[in-house]
């Protein structure tokens, strides 16, 4: 058994688990609500105030779907109750981030600036010119927009310059005169 599958779920206060016919588990809370699709090789069942998984078979790839499905309808019951989110850093000389709206503006060193819009799954905040958090329930959604985000001006080796994520290391590297030594 898959040490991850076999883990049951908590379902707090407040968050109903419904899970279809069809395999296609609903999880409603408080900040919203969200589906997921599990595969017809795992059975889901709601059993009071938590949420067992088990498998049809020991296949290789049924095992692995296993720890993904459980995975999957955890991160959905952890989104609706606290969500997620993600801080990126702007690091250089004139780079920044301005909020009018649900726009935000980046000025990354280009030539014209970076216009980025909210979804309506995604809420960004910019509590300083040089800070962007990106919050939202879908713990997928949040992690690609923030990636996207971030490829707008990727931080660079030397100077450090670029949109990073806040507990991300980047690696320096010395420069030109690090070879004549």
């Amino acid at each position: 058994m898959s040490r991850i599958g076999r883990a049951p779920i908590k379902i707090p206060a407040g968050v109903e688990v419904k899970v279809s016919d069809d395999n296609v588990v609903t999880v409603k809370g408080p900040k919203g609500t969200l589906g997921q699709a599990v595969s017809k090789d795992i059975k889901v069942a709601v059993e009071g105030d938590t949420v067992h998984l088990t498998r049809s078979s020991d296949e290789p790839k049924i095992r692995a779907l296993h720890g993904l499905s459980r995975t999957l309808i955890h991160n959905m019951v952890v989104g609706v109750t606290e969500g997620y989110k993600k801080e990126l850093e702007i690091n250089g000389v004139g780079y920044r981030a301005t909020k009018e709206g649900k726009k935000v503006t980046l000025s990354l060193g280009y030539s014209h600036p970076v216009v980025i819009e909210e979804n309506d799954d995604i809420k960004i905040d910019v509590p300083a010119p040089n800070k962007l958090i990106i919050s939202g329930i879908d713990k997928q959604k949040v992690g690609q927009f923030a990636a996207d985000v971030r490829k707008k001006r990727p931080p660079e080796p030397y100077k450090g310059k670029g949109i990073k994520y806040v507990n991300e290391v980047i690696r320096r590297k010395e420069g030109k005169s690090g070879a004549k030594k």
